[in-house]
């Protein structure tokens, strides 16, 4: 097999994390909020931050390609480094799960809702979060686990 390029620690497209929605799918902004409770990243007013300002992920919900697996609970967008540790809620049976950045495929930031190219299976295989193991060995075996999915089939020979 052929070395992959995929690094699980960095996000494929760092401007998911940008607010407004000229990054956001889909390209439709909400209407205003008429009774003035709004406070997402579109909220208007003077203060309210513009396209480009990075939004918190925390509690966007995680979509898998086949179906739901939970709330976020916390992220990191350090250099090389980048996750997030998802809440699966009663799927797992109240387990979290750490997802490398790079397994982000989009962020839909006006349904609060992050959508990763994996499914529930191969989240649930994934070796287990724990807290306390945020070691560089436990970082490894989460990103040889997601990277090997990315890794080339091998060549055939068509002859």
């Amino acid at each position: 097999m052929q070395p992959s390029i995929f690094n699980p620690w960095a996000w494929r497209d760092p401007s998911a994390l940008a607010g407004g929605y000229t990054q956001a799918t889909p390209s439709v902004t909400p209407a205003d909020d008429q009774e003035g409770g709004h406070d997402g990243p579109d909220a208007p007013g003077p203060d309210a931050p513009g396209p480009g300002t990075p939004v918190d992920l925390v509690g966007y919900q995680v979509q898998a390609s086949d179906g739901r697996i939970g709330t976020i609970d916390e992220t990191s967008d350090e250099a090389d480094a980048g996750h997030l540790v998802v809440d699966t809620g009663p799927w797992i049976f109240g387990q979290k799960v750490l997802l490398p950045a790079g397994t982000v495929e989009r962020v839909d930031h006006q349904e609060r809702v992050v959508h990763v190219d994996r499914t529930r299976q191969e989240i649930k295989d994934a070796p287990p979060f724990d807290p306390d193991s945020a070691d560089q060995e436990y970082r490894e075996r989460v990103g040889t686990y997601y990277a090997d999915s990315y890794l080339s089939p091998p060549a055939t020979d068509r002859r």
